[in-house]
């Protein structure tokens, strides 16, 4: 989590939209300034912002940026809307702000008021996202009570969101609660969250991280040094499937082999109760230079092919627990998982 004299993850101000640019950690803390849809839809795609709420929170704020000087119309909102939502196909926490946005734009018939209905939804889902941290780090911190030393993988902190992060904000609040906890950190590759970003932030916030390669974790479960493995989630399936971070999925049979609890933290903006299971959840195909290339280095010969999805499916079997800011959803079934949303199955 940036320290007070950081900038915020991402913010609105004056009609422009601020960024952490998340591609230049941890050699700068520089700000990306966004004045147009298309360039907060270039921002997502190259993950100058990332994590599946904080990626939401910049998609509505880049739905108020089709505003011009003259105005905008109802239809360049909706086009803006639309746009956005092609920017990364995995994280639902996307769509679920669009279409809060895209609600907004149908509940206001009087399109002068629109940009500031629109800029209101923004700010609302932005400050609803602040909470949601706090919740998510209270609930998980009961879990966590009798932890010294957790594994997590890629980023799911304070970069990951607009304040404690998901996976993170449990640490963070045991942290402030005095209690003395470590962190080890996958660099999860390729593009190395991990490594560059939850050392960085863990480190700002004085919080005593290690990072490991992806290819380690095994040999450190193994050592029984790890109380427990939290992670976070881009899409939930209504089973409690999970899409996180490629290299998700060996770390949850990892940990399961070592009988070391596995944990997922994520706001309920990041199930879709629609999908029945994590089959139907689409994972995103990046760029063959991450891999051939990483940091600009030549790693693979021309010859070779490359394979390079961002996610990977956690079967529900293998989640000890979800982790949401509604409460736990302990060994999480398709029954359970609607009964924490209040749902009732259909026989």
């Amino acid at each position: 989590m940036p320290s007070s004299k950081s900038p915020e993850t991402l913010e609105f101000s004056d009609g422009e939209l601020i960024l952490i640019d998340q591609t230049r950690l941890p050699q700068e803390l520089v700000t990306l300034t966004c004045r147009t849809v298309e360039e907060t839809h270039d921002a997502i795609q190259r993950l100058v912002v990332r994590g599946a709420p904080a990626i939401g929170i910049a998609a509505a704020y880049g739905v108020c940026l089709a505003a011009k000087s003259s105005g905008a119309s109802r239809q360049d909102y909706l086009d803006a809307a639309d746009h956005l939502a092609t920017s990364r196909p995995t994280a639902v926490n996307l769509f679920w702000a669009l279409d809060r946005m895209r609600a907004t734009i149908a509940a206001t018939t009087d399109e002068t008021m629109l940009h500031g209905k629109l800029v209101e939804e923004a700010k609302k889902i932005h400050e609803e996202d602040r909470e949601m941290c706090k919740s998510i780090g209270r609930n998980g911190a009961s879990l966590l009570g009798q932890s010294k030393c957790v594994l997590t993988h890629c980023n799911a902190g304070g970069l990951a969101t607009s304040m404690w992060g998901t996976a993170l904000a449990p640490i963070y609040h045991c942290h402030q609660s005095g209690q003395a906890i470590e962190v080890y950190a996958d660099e999860t590759r390729p593009l190395l969250q991990g490594g560059r970003l939850t050392a960085w932030e863990l480190s700002q916030a004085g919080i005593p991280v290690t990072v490991l390669t992806d290819s380690m974790s095994g040999s450190l479960l193994r050592t029984g040094k790890i109380d427990a493995v939290i992670v976070g989630a881009d899409r939930i399936a209504a089973n409690g499937d999970v899409a996180n971070k490629i290299g998700t999925y060996p770390l949850a049979v990892l940990a399961r082999y070592h009988s070391v609890p596995f944990y997922v933290a994520a706001p309920s903006s990041t199930f879709d109760l629609e999908l029945a299971d994590g089959a139907g959840i689409p994972i995103e195909e990046r760029s063959r230079d991450e891999v051939a290339e990483p940091l600009g280095v030549c790693a693979v010969p021309d010859a070779a092919k490359v394979m390079n999805p961002a996610f990977d499916v956690t079967p529900a079997e293998l989640v000890d627990c979800l982790i949401t800011e509604r409460g736990l959803i302990p060994k999480p079934d398709r029954k359970k998982v609607a009964e924490h949303f209040g749902r009732t199955l259909a026989h």
